[in-house]
């Protein structure tokens, strides 16, 4: 039987340290896992991190010069995934995703997937709670894709708010339930 291959996309967020743990959890319930990282994102951590632990490349770059010349990747990509999570997922790729602006390498392999989407916000309250971000969450579930958090706790400016990824424990039963 094939492996369900994961698309676990990745945003600047500072929770993104915690797709490391993503990565682990998935594989140890029998999930292929490729990296596709926001260019902000490899600000944060660097794409090598990534590789080491999938042993597979960390896309990051919509034109990359390690593209294979007979593939046009963010489609190549789509077609692999049976699902795409992006945890942690930003206020602004989420208004990206729900506006159908395709800019970047995640942006265009979401546009271009047929497979179920999975968004894990993280966040500062305020911008959870902003109405421009609850009314693009409220579109894009209305289109089918499917959202895990966040969770409230202690926030990366210091304050205690909702805005936090959820538990690395409930992002992979979600994703479990959506497949």
């Amino acid at each position: 039987m094939r492996k369900q291959e994961i698309i676990l996309g990745v945003t600047a967020s500072i929770a993104i340290y915690k797709a490391c743990d993503i990565i682990r959890r998935l594989q140890a319930e029998g999930f292929g896992v490729t990296v596709v990282m926001t260019q902000e994102s490899t600000e944060l951590i660097r794409p090598v991190v990534f590789s080491t632990l999938t042993g597979r490349r960390a896309y990051h770059d919509l034109f990359s010069d390690e593209q294979t010349p007979w593939e046009v990747e963010h489609i190549a990509l789509a077609d692999k995934a049976d699902l795409v999570l992006v945890a942690p997922a930003t206020a602004n790729i989420i208004a990206k995703f729900a506006t159908g602006l395709c800019d970047d390498l995640l942006t265009c392999l979401v546009s271009a997937t047929k497979a179920k989407v999975l968004i894990a916000p993280a966040m500062n309250e305020n911008m959870y709670k902003n109405k421009i971000t609850q009314e693009n969450i409220k579109k894009l579930q209305d289109l089918g894709y499917k959202f895990v958090g966040p969770k409230p706790g202690k926030l990366a400016c210091g304050k205690v708010g909702t805005g936090c990824l959820a538990d690395v424990e409930d992002v992979i039963k979600a994703v479990k339930k959506v497949l």
